[in-house]
C-alpha cells in the first residue's frame, strides 16, 4: 500500500492543472461555464472542474491507495465526506479556491491540496496562480514560500499585538444572523479587518506575517486543512470557537487562528464572546 505522498510532486501537478485548466479561462469565462451551486455566490467553473479532473486522474494513478477528495468530487458525490475520518492516507483537493473571485475577474484565487494520514493534517499545499509559487508545509518542517527555480523563503507569523492594534480577516456570512450582528460589532474593536473571498490567499497573507487573526464557522476541508496546518507550523496558533483541536473530518464548530494562544484567547472573548 501506498503509505505515503511526495508533497514536491502534488505541488507540482497543483502548478500543471492551473497552468492547464485554470488561467487558460482567467477573465475567458463564457455564460455557460460559470454555474451557481448552492446560492448565487457559490460558484463553479468549468476551470473547477476541468482542473480538479486533471488533479484527480494524475493523483489517482500517482497515489493508488489514497482517497481522493475534491471540492467538485464531493458535490457530485456528498458521501466522500464521511470517508475522510477513516482513511489512511487521503488527498484533499480545491482546485480554484475564490471561484468568485476567479469568475468576477479578480486576480485572488488559488489552487489547495492538503494530505491526510491517520486521521491527521500531516502537509498542505497553496499554489498562487497569477505568482507562480507556493506556500507549503509538511507537519514538523516548518512553512515555506516556495518559488519554481527552488528559491525557499521560511515563513514566520505576526508577532503578537493588543487587539485594538489587530489587522485580520472574518468570514462572518455563515454565521447564524443573530451571532453574526453581534460578531460584526465586535470586531469594531480590532485595527482592521477585511475579507478575500480567498482562503488560499488569506492564509498565505497570515502565514507571512502580515496579519494577526483569521476567522471562519463553516469549515469544509478543501478550504481550511491546508492553510491551517501552514499557518501552524509558521507559528500560530489554531483552534475550534470552543478551544478544541480542528481535525480533518470537522465541518462546523468554527475557526480561530491568532499569533499566539494569548491572542486567540483575547479575540474568543473579546470578538465571539465565548
Amino acid at each position: 500500500m501506498t503509505t505515503t505522498v511526495d508533497v514536491t510532486i502534488l505541488a507540482d501537478l497543483l502548478r500543471r492543472a492551473a497552468k492547464a485548466e485554470v488561467l487558460p479561462r482567467f477573465r475567458r469565462l463564457g455564460r455557460d461555464d460559470v454555474r451557481a451551486k448552492s446560492e448565487a455566490t457559490d460558484l463553479v467553473t468549468e476551470a473547477d472542474e476541468q482542473a480538479e479532473r486533471m488533479i484527480k486522474a494524475e493523483a489517482q494513478r500517482l497515489w493508488p491507495d489514497a482517497l481522493f477528495l475534491g471540492e467538485e468530487s464531493v458535490a457530485g458525490e456528498p458521501t466522500l465526506l464521511g470517508r475522510l475520518a477513516d482513511a489512511d492516507l487521503a488527498i484533499v483537493v480545491d482546485p480554484v479556491d475564490g471561484t468568485f473571485n476567479f469568475a468576477a475577474g479578480i486576480p485572488a484565487f488559488g489552487v489547495m491540496a492538503s494530505v491526510i494520514s491517520g486521521g491527521e493534517t500531516i502537509a498542505g499545499i497553496i499554489y498562487d496562480p497569477m505568482g507562480d509559487d507556493w506556500v507549503m508545509a509538511e507537519k514538523g518542517g516548518g512553512a515555506w514560500l516556495r518559488r519554481p527555480d527552488g528559491e525557499a523563503q521560511r515563513l514566520r507569523a505576526a508577532e503578537p499585538v493588543a487587539l485594538d492594534q489587530m489587522v485580520g480577516m472574518a468570514s462572518t456570512g455563515y454565521l447564524p444572523r443573530e451571532k453574526r450582528a453581534e460578531v460584526l460589532g465586535n470586531l469594531a474593536k480590532v485595527r482592521f479587518l477585511t475579507n478575500y473571498r480567498c482562503a488560499a490567499h488569506e492564509y498565505r497573507t497570515l502565514a507571512g506575517g502580515h496579519v494577526h487573526y483569521l476567522m471562519y464557522n463553516k469549515l469544509m476541508p478543501w478550504d481550511h486543512l491546508a492553510g491551517t496546518l501552514i499557518s501552524q507550523e509558521a507559528g500560530a496558533y489554531a483552534a475550534r470557537f470552543d478551544g478544541s483541536s480542528y481535525l480533518p473530518q470537522h465541518l462546523d464548530g468554527g475557526l480561530l487562528i491568532a499569533p499566539d494562544k494569548a491572542s486567540w484567547d483575547v479575540l474568543r472573548r473579546e470578538v465571539l464572546t465565548l
